[in-house]
């Protein structure tokens, strides 16, 4: 097993030796290292304060990514708000226009973004997650810390986009007259049941991707089939009844629902659907956190 340590000032240099052969501590100023690191076996727990120390990192990290992705742009920021307007608009022609699917009393285009606004938000954290270590992979190689951080950068930066998107979902209400409901108060209960399905998703994804880069040609595609079993530019009541039950087993269903319903007073889902999704949520989480912490081990060597 190798150990690698970090010295005291002073201390002579030391290379890296196995388990089976101590450290010479009888060389004259020789000490004991202040930290061994070392592959660990069977469960390895979550360390949040670790997390916690390496806090720095995850802004700094955070910050890189919102710099670097629209970095020599013309329209920058900009980008954040047109894409899910140009989708909404195209969303709003076909179902609305050329399908004559209903939207009740709400402007489908407004209908249509509202959906977008929870997809995104789902769709960005899995596709930067499922990247995020191959992409760092030259830190991964050379620098200790905890390989967590980097899965849980790309969710920062994803949220600073949806405040974003969020805001421009605030302009399109005032234009079309569309009045905010009470129920805009549960929107972070929604955002926090699609960050926990889309961070277990993706933190599995993300592991497997180090041994596997087939799973980043897959994840595109299955993310484009699983918007449009979403109701994202349709509502779930376009869905045949004798198929809507096989519809709603889409853990991404209710919460897309609900979101819509707080943000323009649609129809809620029942409190069954979205009671098996947050168990879902939540399920798919912890499997993800313990997947990438059994895996983590082998990041390094493999990647």
């Amino acid at each position: 097993m190798i150990h690698s340590e970090i010295d005291r000032p002073g201390a002579v240099q030391r290379s890296a030796i196995s388990e089976d052969e101590p450290f010479p501590t009888d060389l004259p100023g020789a000490e004991q290292p202040w930290l061994s690191i070392m592959p660990e076996f069977g469960w390895a727990p979550l360390n949040l304060r670790e997390l916690w120390q390496y806090r720095d990192l995850l802004f700094t990290l955070i910050s890189r990514d919102l710099k670097l992705r629209y970095k020599q742009t013309v329209l920058g920021v900009a980008w954040v708000v047109i894409q899910p307007l140009l989708a909404a608009g195209v969303f709003s022609f076909v179902f609305g226009t050329v399908a004559k699917f209903s939207s009740g009393k709400i402007p489908y285009l407004v209908f249509s973004y509202a959906g977008l606004l929870g997809w995104n938000l789902f769709s960005g954290i899995l596709t930067r997650i499922t990247g995020s270590l191959v992409a760092n992979s030259h830190l991964i190689a050379k620098v200790f810390f905890p390989r967590l951080i980097l899965p849980l950068s790309s969710v920062g930066s994803v949220l600073v986009d949806f405040a974003v998107a969020a805001a421009m979902m605030g302009v399109l209400m005032g234009i079309y007259h569309v009045q905010p409901t009470p129920m805009l108060a549960l929107l972070p209960v929604w955002m926090a049941m699609l960050m926990a399905i889309s961070l277990g998703a993706g933190l599995i994804a993300a592991a497997m991707t180090v041994s596997y880069r087939d799973v980043q040609y897959i994840m595109p595609v299955l993310t484009q089939i699983l918007l449009y079993a979403s109701p994202v530019a349709y509502g779930v009541s376009q869905v045949p009844a004798k198929y809507r039950w096989v519809y709603e087993l889409n853990p991404l269903t209710p919460p897309l629902e609900a979101m819509r319903a707080s943000l323009l007073g649609t129809a809620m889902p029942e409190a069954g659907a979205l009671g098996i999704s947050t168990a879902l949520g939540a399920f798919l989480l912890l499997v993800g956190l313990y997947s990438f912490k059994r895996m983590e081990r082998k990041f390094a060597d493999v990647i």
